[in-house]
């Protein structure tokens, strides 16, 4: 089995490092974790050497008896996909399996406003704020593909298709922003929001996000910075 090592920012804020982690966890794929905290002087001293675009997260692995950088969320879990084959990280169904990557193509690139004016921050609680015209079309969009995969492909489970995968992945930090900032959503959402919470490697994720304590100013725009 390959030996990896995932290089991810702090577990409250950082959503796209949440990705690729929590995938990992929940199909019990075996890692190490190094953390380089935003805003830290480990993050100046060490991003550099760690990550080819500067930014989290990043997945080393050997292949052919070299190290190798994997960078960029949804090419980490498609490189996931093709090391783990058995893990079912996409569906096995064709067509489910480019719904799959559709919708999660359009979590990787779309939905700014939502994640501008509501970035995930786990250990918060700020009901109805970075709420807009935007924001709200946003939420729409994504409670109508959610909706979609669940009614074509779920069969009946608690993920998008059936049993968790890449796209659940994707969407996680969402369920997190829902939870923070606590807009309207439909049962059907409320209810799938709770299953991923609920998942193993998502709940392993809350945990130790709720245990850090370091605060981000960019990533905490509806708190006061504590004093110190």
């Amino acid at each position: 089995m390959s030996e990896l090592t995932l290089v991810i920012a702090n577990k409250n804020y950082s959503s796209w490092s949440m990705r690729p982690w929590v995938l990992l966890k929940q199909l019990e794929i075996p890692f190490k974790e190094v953390m380089l905290a935003f805003e830290t002087q480990e993050w100046s001293d060490n991003i550099a050497r760690y990550s080819p675009s500067r930014l989290v997260p990043v997945l080393w692995r050997k292949h052919n008896g070299k190290e190798e950088a994997l960078w960029d969320s949804l090419a980490i879990m498609e490189a996931v996909h093709e090391m783990f084959p058995g893990k079912n990280v996409w569906p096995g169904d064709a067509s489910a399996r480019a719904f799959a990557r559709c919708i999660s193509a359009e979590m990787h690139s779309g939905f700014r406003d939502l994640r501008s004016l509501m970035p995930m921050n786990i250990r918060s609680s700020h009901p109805g704020k970075g709420m807009n015209a935007e924001v709200a079309a946003n939420i729409k969009r994504i409670e109508a593909l959610w909706l979609e995969a669940r009614a074509r492909f779920g069969s009946g489970g608690d993920f998008l298709f059936g049993q968790f995968g890449a796209a659940d992945a994707m969407y996680a930090p969402v369920a997190m922003r829902f939870k923070t900032y606590a807009p309207a959503l439909s049962a059907d959402s409320q209810r799938y929001c709770e299953a991923l919470r609920a998942a193993p490697g998502i709940k392993a994720w809350i945990a130790e996000a709720l245990q850090e304590t370091q605060f981000v100013s960019h990533d905490e725009p509806y708190a006061v910075a504590p004093q110190v």
